[in-house]
């Protein structure tokens, strides 16, 4: 995926995944991290990932999934450097959506290395989304 950078403008490619977390190559700022993944690449995508990671499951015939596509991304933007978030279609993916017994769609799990730590269902404004994040993540610094 290709993000800008919020602090220079510059475009980056941000791999799905890799170690550490991304920073522009031109300031060195955090980027948001924003990745896909699926049945088959989501331990490595999602589980394995530095920073928390917040996992969307959606689906395309889902209206209010498309309506928090838009503010999730900019919580990842808002978090950028601290929060990884991956989406995951569940109607690619049904393993996921088993496994993480997601029932409705949206549904918003937080994980920290592996381990779920928050769940919340439904969709929200990004300002709400955000403060969910940042409490839960703080509580567990």
């Amino acid at each position: 995926m290709t993000v800008v950078c919020t602090d220079c403008g510059r475009r980056n490619r941000v791999p799905a995944v890799a170690d550490g977390r991304p920073r522009c190559g031109s300031c060195t700022s955090p980027l948001p991290w924003i990745a896909e993944a699926g049945d088959d690449d989501f331990a490595e995508v999602a589980e394995k990932a530095a920073p928390f990671v917040l996992v969307d499951p959606w689906a395309t015939r889902c209206g209010p999934c498309r309506m928090v596509g838009p503010a999730l991304e900019q919580v990842a933007r808002e978090t950028a450097g601290r929060i990884k978030l991956v989406r995951v279609d569940v109607d690619q993916a049904p393993r996921i959506a088993q496994r993480f017994q997601v029932q409705a769609v949206p549904t918003l799990i937080l994980m920290d290395r592996g381990e779920v730590i928050a769940r919340q269902a439904g969709a929200a404004p990004a300002p709400a989304l955000r403060q969910w994040v940042e409490q839960t993540v703080r509580g567990r610094r």
